[in-house]
């Protein structure tokens, strides 16, 4: 399959997290034109915020697909919305699922539903040292190569599941 390389970050703190992550991982190898190619192990991560809540469950998966970055983005709300995710009120609340699109070829761009790559993604050790994993000198546009941005972020609050 012909296609663009995607990166989508993974997240649960609900109803058994790794089990979330788990059916996470199946469903985003179900996307059409979409092949799962690479996953990281899971990793425990504190909440970030304000919002008194469970302990994380975190993942990246890396994607191959011939689907644009909008119909992407329906696909993985189409999981959310599956797996039972109801949009928060509160910012950084407790959720069943998060399934953010980290980064899709080398785009960059800015709009009200989609910015890439994904906002925050320098500052989120759950997000780069499982993205090192598998993708150490990806490069990121505008910030840096994934192992080099991992370098730089604290592991406090961070451990691996496996």
């Amino acid at each position: 399959m012909h296609g663009y390389p995607a990166y989508v970050g993974l997240g649960s703190n609900l109803h058994d997290p790794p089990a979330q992550l788990q059916a996470a991982f199946a469903a985003l190898a179900e996307i059409p034109q979409t092949r799962l190619v690479c996953r990281s192990s899971l990793y425990g991560s504190s909440p970030m915020g304000p919002v008194a809540q469970p302990d994380f469950c975190n993942a990246v998966a890396g994607l191959l697909t011939a689907l644009e970055p909008a119909p992407l983005l329906a696909a993985l709300r189409a999981i959310e919305e599956r797996f039972g995710r109801e949009r928060a009120r509160v910012r950084w609340g407790a959720r069943v699922i998060d399934l953010d699109l980290l980064m899709y070829a080398e785009q960059r761009s800015t709009g009200p539903l989609l910015t890439l790559p994904h906002p925050g993604i320098a500052e989120r050790n759950f997000v780069l040292v499982p993205w090192r994993e598998f993708a150490p000198e990806l490069f990121v546009p505008g910030l840096g190569r994934v192992a080099e941005l991992a370098a730089r972020v604290s592991t406090d609050g961070l451990w691996s599941m496996a």
